[in-house]
């Protein structure tokens, strides 16, 4: 889950890979072989690539196939001739509910399906909805740049490697370039890099191939392990059933600046690096690409 500013009651957080597949997984079992009986739109720029009446009418009808997973997207998989992408950003919630609320103040979108609801919600509103073609090019630059997932067959140490030879920005800037890996955010970057002994403000292009293949490793891994937990909850993050994650309970250095290194007993710094709030242990994260 990124988060972004530096004292913890003003931080934003994004879900990041761990946290939206745990809501592609929750809502599977629920939505997928369901029709689309109607679609109401409350807040009208949150669909950004066509009207609300297209949005509508192109939905309406259809049956929910799939729902799929890349980077930090989601994408509802139609029946009919598009399909529905969509990033949470900060706040945003997709939920499956058996009826709507009495109150729907932050509810701005929802699909109500031949039973229960595929509901919206979100506070701050930086959420987005998109029609896209069922194959080839979306036209989102954001979506049609995005590098191989992070817990994907396609991010090798290999791949990694030949990547940060041409980077001379920090290895965290790397990791966080939605171009070069997809899915990672400052949370998982943080325990990462931490799990792979490297500074986050090495310069990325000093990594050796053993340490890319640390790194490649130490990535997986956390991945894994927020999967495996149902994502990280610190604000505002629920699944597709709005039930919250434990990974928070797990993390090693992020949000625990002042506290001491679990694995070294050193003092937990946190430093901007940027603009990004980045937590390690200036004792056990060696610098020179080990």
């Amino acid at each position: 889950m990124e988060v972004i500013g530096k004292k913890q009651n003003r931080r934003v957080y994004m879900p990041e890979l761990p946290e939206v597949e745990t809501i592609r997984t929750a809502l599977e079992s629920y939505i997928v072989g369901k029709n689309i009986e109607r679609v109401t739109v409350g807040l009208p720029r949150l669909v950004k690539n066509v009207s609300v009446l297209t949005f509508q009418q192109k939905t309406q009808g259809c049956t929910i196939l799939g729902i799929r997973r890349r980077g930090k997207y989601l994408t509802l998989l139609l029946s009919g001739s598009v399909h529905v992408m969509i990033h949470l950003r900060m706040t945003g919630r997709l939920l499956y509910m058996d009826r709507l609320p009495a109150m729907t103040d932050h509810i701005h979108i929802y699909f109500r399906l031949n039973k229960g609801f595929l509901v919206y919600h979100d506070v701050r509103t930086f959420g987005g909805f998109w029609l896209v073609p069922i194959t080839g090019m979306t036209g989102i630059d954001g979506y049609d740049s995005l590098g191989p997932d992070g817990n994907s067959p396609k991010f090798t140490a290999t791949y990694l490697y030949w990547l940060v030879q041409k980077r001379k920005s920090t290895i965290k800037a790397v990791l966080l370039d939605q171009k070069v890996v997809a899915g990672l955010g400052n949370i998982y970057v943080d325990e990462a890099l931490f799990l792979a002994k490297i500074r986050p403000d090495e310069k990325a292009n000093v990594l050796s191939l053993h340490a890319c293949k640390v790194l490649h490793e130490a990535i997986n891994q956390v991945l894994t392990q927020g999967i495996s937990h149902g994502g990280t909850t610190i604000r505002d993050y629920v699944n597709g059933i709005g039930k919250e994650g434990s990974h928070q309970h797990f993390l090693q250095v992020y949000g625990k600046e002042g506290s001491p290194c679990p694995r070294c007993g050193h003092t937990i710094q946190y430093i901007k690096l940027g603009g990004r709030g980045t937590h390690f242990c200036p004792l056990c994260q060696r610098r020179k690409g080990r």
